[in-house]
Formats: structure tokens, sequence, C-alpha cells
């Protein structure tokens, strides 16, 4: 068994005859010496071959990535890598023994590789060589036994739940998984473990914690993927101020042993309508300034005919304020922006520049005082630029929301590695789908609305609020949960909410209401985003990297090329017909 990592060895093993086994990572010849990059899970280590050396010819024949066995001793280099924790020293080697050729590369195993991300995801195998994935991995790895050593020593319980469940369908599409031994039946696997949960809460488990992994299929972005892991926490007797702080200490513990960065604790807290009205978000990004300034006010008789039309059909005008940015936006880079708002819904983007006075695409029409109410309302100071946009509400906010990040982007106004997290609280209970045409539960419908919003469940639906909250990490949603309901009266109230009949409900949940019959405390919990809080940790902006096997945006794993097609037995088996 291999019992030396390359990186554990230094100048003070100097003399040391050592056996080391690895991956051949370069090789060069220089004057009859051989010199090897002897590659391990820890690094790099170079080996010397010298020409009278009786495994000097099988030196001769490696290429890249052979695997193979040496045994030497550890001297001191001459020339000395200070790029290198092994830098000091290398290894003369007296034998070498070849255990596994390795066929041409697809692409070189390299840090700075330029291969396109597909051939990665083909080869990932390969991928994973190269240190920008593999220290990410590990440093996965170290974040997993972190969450699981602070959860022990808060008294949590691991307890795993069911990967086959029942399909409940009431917020993302389910992965649904066909019985053979049932047929025409269907397992769902979990988007969380929600109600598995809950019910270890019933259980008298009171603190329950798993590294679960979970499906959602929904579209995919960088940051998402259709199988997920995330860190689940269920809490008996708890407010919402308990669960906060209990996932607070946990990532106060985790940044400090992963960043050596000391949170400031308490984190601080956001409404909802906050957030979307001051950052057109609810995972606000506060690495930066730029909020969203709402200016309806200073056109109430405003004189353009696109604002004034907007604001008499209950639409507002909003801007942000990018300081000292003027001159670096020229008319390319305001059209560019103008683009980029237009493809998130908006009809246009008004822009104004001040110097020693207002300039831009509306000035001409804005009379004395309103220029004045904007200098003196934005605070503007020269060189400062405004972006606007009319139209409805959460149109309106949205889209300055992503602008400011763009902005915040393009003008680097973002340090690297600083952080800045944040609750997000208060959230509504109800979300209108469209697609359904009727209110439908904003987190799930096991969320407790506020006590005071109970009674308007059934009557006042667009405001009522939820004890719910999110985690928030630079602008990403690291997590979130909510104290769940424990009241089966006000559960059912909450399914008439929610426009489910009784046969929906029993079909649905029914195992579920029943439980809460048998003596449900007060419970709530929360779900970290492992994948995500890795990303974050990691620095990365594509969660792909932080995932062994990860899928493409298409949601297909190029490696294995799955999903694929299966043979017309099995199909049978299940008693599934594919349409054509």
């Amino acid at each position: 068994m291999k019992k030396i990592m390359n990186a554990t060895l230094n100048i003070k093993d100097v003399g040391k005859v050592v056996t080391l086994y690895g991956w051949v990572a370069k090789k060069r010849n220089l004057g009859g010496l051989i010199f090897l990059d002897l590659r391990d899970r820890s690094g790099i280590i170079q080996l010397v071959v010298q020409p009278d050396c009786s495994v000097y010819s099988i030196a001769e024949s490696l290429k890249n990535e052979y695997v193979i066995e040496v045994t030497g001793k550890i001297v001191e280099r001459e020339s000395k890598n200070e790029m290198l924790s092994t830098g000091e020293i290398e290894v003369e080697v007296s034998s070498l023994n070849l255990l596994n050729e390795a066929s041409e590369l697809p692409f070189s195993i390299s840090d700075d590789t330029t291969a396109l991300e597909d051939t990665r995801l083909k080869y990932r195998y390969l991928d994973i060589r190269r240190n920008p994935i593999k220290e990410k991995l590990i440093q996965r790895h170290q974040l997993m036994m972190l969450i699981r050593k602070y959860l022990d020593s808060q008294d949590f319980i691991e307890v795993e739940t069911p990967v086959l469940c029942k399909s409940t369908p009431e917020g993302a599409r389910d992965y649904l998984v066909p019985s053979r031994v049932n047929p025409g039946k269907f397992y769902a696997l979990p988007q969380s473990p929600q109600l598995f949960k809950q019910l270890l809460m019933v259980g008298l488990m009171e603190r329950y914690f798993q590294i679960a992994k979970c499906f959602r299929d929904e579209d995919l972005r960088a940051d998402r993927q259709p199988e997920f892991t995330q860190v689940d926490l269920e809490m008996s007797f708890v407010s919402e101020e308990d669960i906060m702080s209990m996932t607070e200490g946990l990532l106060s513990y985790i940044f400090k042993n992963m960043k050596g960065i000391e949170l400031s604790l308490p984190l601080m807290k956001m409404k909802y309508d906050d957030a979307i009205a001051n950052y057109g978000s609810d995972k606000p990004d506060l690495r930066f300034d730029m909020k969203i300034e709402d200016i309806s006010a200073i056109f109430k008789n405003t004189e353009v005919s696109f604002i004034q039309d907007s604001l008499a059909h209950e639409g507002i005008i909003n801007c942000i304020v990018v300081k000292n940015a003027a001159e670096r936006y020229s008319r390319k880079e305001i059209d560019k922006c103008t683009d980029f708002v237009k493809q998130l819904g908006a009809t246009g983007l008004i822009y104004l520049k001040y110097e020693e006075e207002l300039t831009g695409s509306i000035v001409k029409n804005l009379n004395e005082e309103e220029k004045n109410s904007l200098v003196c309302t934005l605070g503007l100071e020269k060189n400062d630029l405004i972006f606007a946009v009319v139209g409805e509400y959460e149109k309106v906010k949205t889209v300055l929301g992503a602008l400011r990040c763009k902005i915040a982007r393009d003008l680097n106004l973002i340090l690297e590695n600083d952080y800045k997290l944040l609750w997000v609280v208060d959230f509504p209970t109800f979300e209108y789908s469209e697609e359904e045409g009727r209110y439908v539960a904003c987190h799930h419908p096991f969320t407790s609305p506020k006590d005071s919003d109970v009674d308007k469940l059934l009557t006042d639906k667009k405001h009522c609020y939820s004890k719910a909250y999110d985690i928030v990490i630079n602008g990403y949603e690291a997590g979130g949960g909510s104290i769940r309901i424990h009241d089966s009266k006000v559960q059912q109230k909450m399914f008439e909410a929610l426009e489910l009949t009784p046969e929906d409900i029993e079909e649905k949940f029914g195992f579920f209401v029943d439980a809460l019959k048998y003596g449900t405390p007060p419970h709530g919990g929360l779900a970290l985003g492992l994948d995500r809080l890795t990303m974050l940790l990691t620095g990365t902006e594509n969660i792909r990297d932080v995932i062994a096997f990860p899928k493409t945006a298409s949601a297909s794993d190029l490696m294995s090329e799955c999903p694929n097609v299966v043979s017309k037995k099995q199909l049978d088996e299940l008693h599934i017909q594919v349409k054509k």
C-alpha cells in the first residue's frame, strides 16, 4: 500500500530512501540526466535518473500520464523551485517499475488548459487530475467534514431519508422512477427531504441533519444542477431566531476554518420587500453600493410622454447612480447596457450624465425643476452617471437589480475574497402563477405564515407573509428555510388557500397530514446548498467545478453519455411505451 504522499516530503527528509507512486506529469532529458515530475494527489516531486542507472532505458520510454512506482534517495536540489512545496529536494531514482501506460491525451493535464469545457467533461476523470478541479473537490470534502463535526457538537443526529419517494408535485418538476413490481405506478426522486425531516420531528429526533442528495427537473444555469446536495437541518421547539443563530454559528465555524475569516455576528437582516425595493433581488449582493432609487415623485408632473403614460398606469421610474463613471461609458457601452435591459424585458434605458449640468437621452425634455430635483435628491457629483428604467414595479426592480450587478462586474467594483452575508426575511407566503392561474406557495405548502397573517390566508393572499428566511452570500441564495406549520388546522387552511381539493390533499400528502394529528412539536429548519456554498468558498462562478461528475446545461453527462436509450425489454418490464 502507498504510504507516502509527495507533498509530505521536504528538506528535512534528505538522506531517506523512499518508495513513491504516481503519474508522470512531465519528462525532460538534459544532457543524459532524465528529470521526471511525479504527480500524486498531494502535488509534484522531481525525480532524477542518472545515465548509469539500471532503469535508465525504462525512464527514457516514459510518457506523460504513465503510472509508475519508484524507489530512491532524497537529495537536496541544486536548482531549487520556490513554486513547489517539494522544490528544495529531488529523488535520485534507483529502481523504477512501470505500472501502466497511457494513451495519447485528448487535452493537456495543466492548470491553464485551453480545452473546451465539453471536452473536459467528456474526459472528466482526466480533468480531475488538474489542480483547479482536484483542489476544489478536496475543499468540498473539508467543508463536509467541518459541517459534520460542528453539527455533532451541537447535538444533531444524522439520519438518512429515502431516495425513492412519493411524488408530491407542488414546486419544481419531479424526476419520476417507474416501479416494475407495481405496474403503472411511480416513485419520485426527492426535491428535498422536506416531509421526512418534519416527520423526524414528530418522531422525537428534535435535532436532525443530513447531507442529502436532491433532484429537480428544471432549467439549468451556471449555479444549478439537476441533482444537487444540500445540508438539511431541522429542529424542534425553536423560533426563527434560534435557527438563524444556529446557522450563523455553523457558517462562522466554516469561514474561520476554511478561509481564516471571522464573521461579524449576528448577521444583518433585511425584509424581502426592502431587498426588492432597494436591490431588485431577493438575494442582494452587498459587496458594492448602488441602491435602486425611486424617482417617480420627481416626474409626477412631467411632460416626457412615455414616463407620464407609465405613471398614469401605476408604473414607476427608478434609477441607479453609478458614481464617478460617466466618462467610462461611451455611447457604445451605453448601447450594450440598453441591449442588456431589453433582453430582460425593459422597453428601454434612460441615461443621464452629470458634469456642470445634466446631459443625456431625455434631458432636453426635462424642465429645470426636474433637473434640480434629480441633482439634489440623488446627491449627484461631477462625473456621475444615472441609468433609469420606466415600467411596472416588479419589472423595473428586477431589471435594475440585474443591471447594478452587471455594472459592478464591468467596473471591477467587487473585491476578491470579499464576503457579504445577510438574512432576507419575511418572504411572501404566496406568489401568483400565470401558468396555473392561481396563487402557489412561494416556498412550499408547509411554511408557517406570520401569526398575524393566518386569517388572511383565504382573504388576502397578496399581503400574506411567512416565517421564511434565506441566507444570502455575495448575491447567491446559499440556503433557505422556515418555521413549519405544526397545527393541523392551519395546515388545512393553507391547503385550502392553495386550492387543493380533499382528494388532492389525501393523494399527495395524506400520510403527512395524518402524522400532524399525533403530537407534532413546533419545529423549523433550513437547507444550505452544499454545491453553491463550495462554489462561493472556492471562488469559482461555475458550479460544475465543485462537483466530481456534473451534468451539462442540457442535463446530460458527456462522459457516461446519459440520459440514454434503453432496450424495449426494459421498457416492457416497466409497462412503459415511448411516444415517437
